[in-house]
């Protein structure tokens, strides 16, 4: 049951009209209509017009769908739901499943080095102690990130290399969580090693094919041949939306894998390097590939109840287990907007778990 902007107002106003015919609100027609009351029409027009009032400066897609089978749509300007917009680091999630996507078929171990699929990793000192669960939790001590990790024409491959040699006084792995894409272009190319492909869009052309996912999506930014992992996909809400349903029904990875994706992987770590901390003062943890949004004071990081993967153009995927639902806010602004999809989605949060539990 989709609401989109310019049917919601009209549907509202045609509801009376089509209850006085059903004979005062009984209906044995269907699930469908028995299924829409007033109460819920009322509180998906108060989402609406209270959006209508938000004030931003980008066109923006808010999609969230619920446990209850209900699904939620709202549009500014030319935003829709298949629109292509630019990842930023919303593709980390999605780069981390497609990776442990191969750990859930055997083909890679979350206790798997680099050196055992890249013949040039470094097979002495911190760098050596790297496993693939430190790159996916961001904990393995690669804080910087070389220039070929944003150059379009730069090799994939040899651009590892270049991380390893900028890394080479990196800390010990499992001491230090610190955001950067360097974790991610080398788990994704042990990735593409244990695979037996020839490229990181390989890998994911057999995700998209074993999946059915993100099939109006590419990872291209710089380019298609040394995508960034950490920020370089194309992506629609629609296709991010089937993702988040399809984690959420624990249907791409086993109940286990989606455990551990959103459970705290920091441990004792240190913070280095955190935009959660930085731009919104969030003291978040972090899963696999996902930010564990903690709550309370202290902060309590112990049950996971929402997760997320926001990225720097502002635009925010969620999945609420608290709650039972989940969605995107989908808008591409400025670079550094971080914090603006999240702000967006906190000023109706309340309303939309409320609209969440209605069956």
């Amino acid at each position: 049951m989709s609401f989109t902007k310019k049917y919601l107002h009209l549907l509202t106003l045609l509801f009376p009209i089509l209850l006085l015919g059903c004979g005062g609100g009984s209906s044995t027609s269907g699930a469908s209509e028995s299924s829409i009351t007033p109460s819920l029409i009322e509180i998906e027009a108060d989402i609406s017009s209270n959006l209508d009032a938000y004030n931003t400066n980008v066109d923006f897609t808010l999609y969230v769908k619920s446990n209850q089978l209900k699904a939620f749509v709202y549009s500014t300007g030319d935003s829709n739901e298949f629109v292509s917009y630019a990842s930023g680091s919303t593709s980390k999630l999605v780069a981390s499943v497609i990776i442990l996507s191969l750990v859930n078929e055997g083909i890679l171990s979350l206790e798997d080095s680099p050196q055992n699929y890249i013949p040039s990793w470094p097979s002495t000192g911190n760098l050596a102690a790297i496993k693939l669960k430190h790159l996916l939790s961001f904990t393995s001590g690669l804080s910087e990130a070389p220039l070929c990790v944003y150059t379009a024409n730069a090799n994939f491959e040899t651009c590892v290399d270049n991380i390893a040699s900028a890394n080479s006084l990196a800390s010990v792995a499992g001491n230090e969580f610190y955001y950067s894409p360097s974790h991610l272009q080398v788990a994704g190319l042990m990735a593409v090693k244990a695979s037996g492909s020839t490229s990181w869009q390989s890998v994911f052309e057999q995700f998209q094919s074993k999946t059915g996912l993100f099939l109006n999506s590419i990872y291209d930014l710089p380019s298609v041949s040394n995508p960034r992992l950490a920020g370089g996909m194309h992506w629609t809400a629609d296709d991010y939306m089937l993702f988040l349903e399809a984690l959420y029904n624990k249907s791409i990875l086993t109940p286990a894998l989606i455990e551990q994706l959103s459970s705290d992987q920091l441990g004792d770590a240190a913070i280095g390097n955190s935009p959660a901390l930085n731009q919104l003062n969030e003291d978040w943890h972090y899963g696999y590939g996902a930010w564990l949004e903690c709550q309370g004071s202290p902060f309590d990081c112990t049950q996971t109840e929402r997760i997320s993967s926001p990225g720097t153009y502002g635009a925010y995927p969620f999945i609420d287990f608290e709650h039972g639902y989940y969605g995107i806010v989908a808008r591409e602004g400025a670079q550094g907007t971080f914090h603006e999809g999240i702000d967006l989605f906190r000023a109706f949060s309340t309303s939309l778990e409320d609209w969440a539990s209605m069956k």
